[in-house]
């Protein structure tokens, strides 16, 4: 079985169980579901709500640099810090988070494989202290927006042969049965998907227990839709947090060169004046 192209950017949950007290690592936990941090965590972790601090909600915008530089020394971090990330619903807003982090060009950041899922499994320690590290006086760079695709990028380049444009929401929003998941206020104004778009569910990378695929299974789920590592890949969902996911899978574990996110996503696409859309299957 061929190990992932980017291996280190994974911990284990045992590696968090012994490094979880150490003052170099800072846990992070980024839900789905703002009460489940609430209802118990990993010793030590800090919880980050992807709803108000890590988006400009009044720009419908990543964080802001300055917001950004907030908010991690508010939790502790330098630049020096180990990062690791881990959430709900396998790890979904938790690659969100690790996405703009390296928009952000932060060094050492990493994903607990299985998420909130498996530490819960495992039956190890949980905690329902709210923690506040000591605080950090954090200075961001300037952010590199080579990882992130924009809309007239996608407008320019989904349809060339060269590009792999994947939609990782379900068949429902995919087809246009549905707009938006159950609950999720973030809408568009149309249903369906950009044309040409493959749909390969961000779920399909995902074990049972929550962890990555191997590599081998990865490839071939990728290959069988033809989403080469020669093409430019763009990937998007509803508001950009699903396609951060496959995103993560496609660049760090697969090692493709050339994978962006459309964060604007369906949201956008679906809502724009003058959009081509295609609807069922």
């Amino acid at each position: 079985m061929t190990e992932f192209a980017n291996p280190d950017v994974l911990v284990t949950t045992e590696w968090i169980d012994n490094h979880k007290d150490d003052p170099d690592v800072a846990v992070i936990e980024v839900d789905v579901d703002a009460e489940a941090y609430v209802e118990g965590h990993i010793p030590g972790a800090v919880a980050w709500s992807w709803r108000t601090q890590l988006c400009d909600q009044v720009e419908r915008n990543i964080i802001k640099k300055t917001d950004l530089e907030v908010l991690l020394g508010y939790s502790g971090i330098t630049q020096k810090t180990k990062i690791v990330l881990y959430g709900d619903n396998n790890n979904w807003f938790a690659t969100w988070a690790f996405w703009q982090l390296k928009l952000y060009k932060h060094e050492n950041v990493y994903i607990m494989d299985g998420g909130r899922k498996k530490w819960l499994a495992e039956g190890r320690e949980v905690s329902t202290d709210v923690i506040v590290r000591e605080k950090t006086v954090y200075y961001a760079k300037d952010p590199d927006f080579t990882q992130r695709a924009f809309l007239t990028q996608v407008q320019a380049a989904y349809p060339l042969s060269t590009t792999a444009l994947i939609d990782v929401r379900s068949r429902g929003e995919y087809t246009g049965e549905i707009i938006a998941p159950p609950g999720l206020p973030e809408t568009a104004q149309r249903g369906g998907h950009i044309p040409g778009a493959l749909n390969i569910n961000w779920r399909e990378s995902c074990n049972e227990d929550g962890t990555f695929k191997s590599y081998d299974d990865l490839k071939t789920i990728f290959e069988q839709h033809g989403v080469t590592a020669d093409k430019h890949v763009i990937i998007y969902c509803r508001i950009g947090e699903r396609s951060s996911h496959t995103w993560f899978v496609l660049k760090y574990l697969l090692g493709y060169p050339n994978v962006r996110n459309y964060d604007g996503s369906w949201t956008e696409w679906g809502s724009l004046v003058g959009a081509p859309i295609e609807v069922g299957e």
